[in-house]
């Protein structure tokens, strides 16, 4: 390794490299182009840095002065981009390399005289970078090394096309090196068509699974208390640093007011905020001065901060590949963390399906309570370290007045509540339903019940989505409170707690009446629920029920002499249930003629019919007889167009097409017809258009 670079590493507490750090570092692939793959927070940023060291120092070990750029690192975010740089500075620190940034939200025209001065590496984003280059403010001829960080992500941006441009504009003989987590088929085809032959693809797992140190957490909640449930969950763990991912800037704009209010240090990050606003909110984190960010997915890539224990996820990701960059913003180089999944009611599937995506597995469980949070807040105060501390002498003179002053109660009172005081209060959650019982089976668990019924059913369009609510508003309960509810064709018929039944009738009213004309009623038992298949049935409709019985019915011992059951097949089989069994070839049913052969043929429209009639008028002669050789073409022609049905009509009424006479003959094939664009006017001598349109006269 070479010694600038070594000494940078020992400056940071580097005593051995990870495993991808190690494998990018072989100096067997020094000159080939690679594609690599490794999990989030494995120090893919330095393993690309001690990459293109040995590429742009060589034998040296100092950069000589900065001209034009040797290396370029390409970065999908803002924020990754001067992270990148953060860390290239510090690697690079004793080697004398100069390292510019062109992102998007700066002013360009500094970038611009950065580069004009020269830099040995400029780190970028497409936008900008693609901006300069057209500019003419960039020059890439001297690029010997072009690294693409999270170069899926960056495909998934768009950033396609400012790709291919900027690896086109760069030399052939360039090393390109890229990194990314998770490998898609189209960095697969951006590797073949930009890299050169012989590229080696480096695909590093190490010993532990991925996310091994990251803790999962998929926390059921009610579909109103989700936010709720965020405060209980950043109380419950108090983390140094804590990460709030939502979908939406709308959403974090809420979530921020909402924290703000509620007393927590916190700083959004989104998309519609300046660079400036961007990069003082991760240094908030970083300082101190703020615990807890809601940002959107602009910060699922590539951000690292030290002491972020925990992510949350407000809402859940789009895809499996988000769910673990989100995650892997904590649990990096070897640290502990928490990843909290907020699972709604509606949206326990989807969970399961990002979890089973992404090969992870998360620990079920409700989200914290109230009481969870003050009973982890009494464990928190007698576990700080503050109780084994000593005395000092300038605290001596205010211990000995409260010892004089008060009692030992008084004062832990008082230091129990300004303790609660710095604290934010924790909320109350509702109770949630279990979600691993299914709709069908969650009546079997509800308990001891009392029915009831409306006399509204199908036909009158009932539907239980907003009979539920209804109930729910007048009765003052809760969906947990409400059991099955049925509907029949004329009537609705629902169940309610045994213990919440007397507080429902005292609040809907003496009358009970919902919106002031549906009649609530009583019932004494639980009713007998119809089939609506069975009343389909009775309709006249397929009748599904006397077909399984016919179907399932045993074969009848038929014998050949007669013997042995019969069946009467004098009655015909309903609609829709098929007879299985054919009658019985006998002496007498072989007598009887078979009415198939005698009746007559179904006529199926009426056009055949009239078809068939029409033939009849015709004589037969006419099918028949010779043409006598002595009649003449036209004549021999008109008979044929007779007996193929047309229907007659004297010679000298039809008139031929394009004739101008009706008494002219037809024209023959080859004779051509006059122009339909124009014809002259015998009485007047002039040409106007075919269709009997008079040219524009301007006197007229």
């Amino acid at each position: 390794m070479i010694k600038t670079i070594a000494t940078a590493l020992e400056k940071k507490s580097y005593d051995t490299l990870t495993p991808v750090q190690t494998a990018v570092n072989d100096p067997s692939i020094a000159e080939q182009d690679l594609l690599v793959s490794a999990q989030t927070g494995s120090g893919k940023t330095v393993g690309f840095g001690l990459a293109i060291a040995q590429n742009l120092l060589g034998a040296s070990e100092k950069f000589d002065k900065p001209e034009t750029p040797l290396a370029l690192v390409i970065a999908p975010t803002r924020e990754l981009a001067l992270q990148v740089k953060r860390e290239l500075d510090w690697l690079f620190e004793f080697a004398g390399a100069i390292v510019a940034s062109c992102v998007g939200g700066m002013d360009m025209r500094t970038e611009k005289r950065a580069l004009e001065r020269g830099a040995h590496i400029v780190v970028a984003t497409p936008g900008r970078l693609c901006d300069h280059i057209k500019r003419n403010s960039l020059n890439l001829g001297t690029i010997k090394t072009i690294v693409l960080d999270e170069a899926d992500e960056m495909l998934d941006l768009g950033f396609r096309e400012d790709l291919e441009f900027i690896l086109e504009k760069s030399p052939s003989n360039r090393r390109t090196l890229m990194f990314s987590a998770t490998v898609s088929n189209s960095i697969i085809a951006l590797a073949q068509n930009y890299q050169r032959p012989g590229s080696v693809r480096l695909n590093i797992t190490t010993e532990k699974s991925q996310h091994a140190d990251i803790e999962y957490r998929a926390m059921r909640v009610g579909m109103i208390d989700a936010e709720n449930a965020i405060i209980n969950v950043l109380r419950y763990y108090e983390a140094t640093n804590a990460l709030v991912f939502c979908n939406t800037r709308a959403s974090v704009n809420r979530l921020t007011s909402r924290f703000l209010n509620r007393g927590f240090q916190v700083v959004s990050l989104s998309g519609e905020l300046s660079q400036q606003e961007r990069t003082n909110a991760l240094q908030a984190l970083r300082d101190g001065r703020a615990r807890v960010c809601v940002a959107t997915d602009v910060a699922a890539r590539g951000i690292d901060l030290p002491n972020l224990e925990l992510v949350i996820h407000a809402e859940l990701p789009t895809n499996e590949e988000i769910l673990l960059h989100r995650s892997g913003r904590t649990g990096r180089a070897g640290r502990k963390g928490v990843s909290a999944l907020i699972v709604p009611v509606r949206s326990q599937k989807k969970a399961e399906r990002l979890l089973r995506f992404g090969k992870l597995k998360a620990e079920w469980c409700e989200a914290p309570t109230a009481d969870d949070v003050r009973k982890r807040d009494e464990e928190r105060l007698f576990l700080d370290p503050v109780w084994e501390e000593k005395l000092t002498k300038n605290e001596t003179p205010l211990v000995e007045k409260l010892a004089k002053k008060f009692s030992l109660e008084q004062i832990a009172v008082a230091y129990l509540r300004l303790c609660q005081k710095r604290q934010t209060a924790p909320e109350e959650l509702s109770k949630t339903a279990a979600f691993s019982q299914s709709p069908n089976d969650s009546s079997k668990n509800f308990g001891p019940s009392d029915w009831f019924s409306i006399p509204v059913g199908r036909n009158q369009n009932a539907e239980a989505r907003w009979l539920l609510p209804l109930l729910c508003r007048y009765g003052n309960l809760t969906k947990d409170d409400i059991g099955a509810i049925r509907i029949q064709p004329d009537q609705t018929v629902f169940e309610i707690l045994k213990e919440k039944a007397p507080k429902f009738i005292k609040d809907v009213g003496p009358k009970m009446l919902l919106e002031d004309k549906t009649k609530i009623s009583v019932l004494d038992q639980k009713p007998h629920f119809t089939d609506p298949r069975r009343e389909r049935a009775s309709t006249g409709k397929k009748d599904f029920f006397n077909a399984r019985e016919e179907r399932t019915k045993p074969r009848p011992n038929y014998k050949k002499d007669g013997s042995g059951p019969k069946k009467d097949f004098s009655q015909t089989s309903k609609k829709g249930v098929a007879t299985r069994y054919k009658p019985l070839r006998t002496p007498e049913t072989l007598a009887t003629p078979d009415k198939r052969k005698t009746q007559k043929p179904y006529k199926t429209d009426a056009v055949s019919e009239t078809k068939s009639k029409y033939k009849q008028k015709v004589s037969k002669s006419s099918f028949e007889r010779k043409t006598p050789p002595s009649l003449s073409q036209d004549q021999e022609r008109n008979l044929t167009k007779q007996t193929n049905l047309e229907p007659k009509r004297p010679p000298e009424t039809r008139k031929p097409f394009g004739a101008a006479d009706p008494s002219k003959p037809l024209p023959r094939k080859g004779r051509k017809l006059k122009s339909s664009k124009s014809f002259k006017n015998k009485s007047e001598g002039k040409s106007r258009p075919a269709n009997g349109a008079k040219k524009f006269n301007p006197k007229n």
